[in-house]
This record gives C-alpha cells, structure tokens and sequence, in this order.
C-alpha cells in the first residue's frame, strides 16, 4: 500500500485517507449525544483505483483508534466497519445496543445528510 495519511474532519464529519494529494477514501460519521456520547460510522468510501489496497481497514483500523484516544464508544452502522470490527475484536469493542438504536433513529431522521 502507498504511504496513506489518514486526516479527521470532524466538522466534515469525514475520516479521510489521503495518498499524496488524493482522497482515495473516507468514512462519513457522525458524533452522537444522545443518550449518550458515540462515534458513528454511517459509510466507507474507497475510490475504484485506490481498490485493494488497504485503505478501509486502514480507515477502521484508524476510526476505533480515534474513539480509543477520545474514550468513545464506536456504534457502527456501516456495513464495512461492521464486518472489519467482528474480525477485529481486541481493537473494536461491541457496540451498546442502546447507542445502536439511537444512532439509527437519527440516520432516519436525517436521511439527506448521506
């Protein structure tokens, strides 16, 4: 895999992958407050030419890091961080059922934001 830097927008609400001056991915997320505090993944993105390369596990890998360092809880509802954190489990702990449901309700009660 090419040198990846991987840059948090957090007002973008974007955990970007960058090689050179390219974007060769993103995960979209969200911060959720309420009932309580978590970070959640809606989608992964790789661009087609970037494709195999590593770059959503490197995105995953970094979004469960970020949470680790803000000690936040991860809810994911993308389908990719999904599957890498069940492959994953030392790195990415099962998310609370309750932070679930909630952020669920808010992707439905926003649909135009993905």
């Amino acid at each position: 895999m090419a040198d990846t830097e991987i840059r948090d927008d957090r007002a973008a609400g974007r955990l970007e992958a960058r090689v050179g001056d390219e974007v060769a991915g993103h995960i979209a997320y969200f911060v959720l407050t309420e009932p309580g505090r978590a970070l959640v993944p809606v989608h992964t993105v790789v661009r087609p030419e970037f494709a195999g390369q590593g770059i959503a596990g490197t995105l995953a890998a970094e979004f469960y890091a970020v949470a680790a360092r803000e000690d936040t809880p991860v809810a994911p509802l993308c389908p990719y961080v999904v599957k890498w954190a069940a492959r994953h489990p030392e790195q990415a702990p099962v998310a609370d059922p309750e932070l679930l449901q909630a952020a669920k309700r808010y992707v439905a009660e926003h649909p135009d934001r993905w």
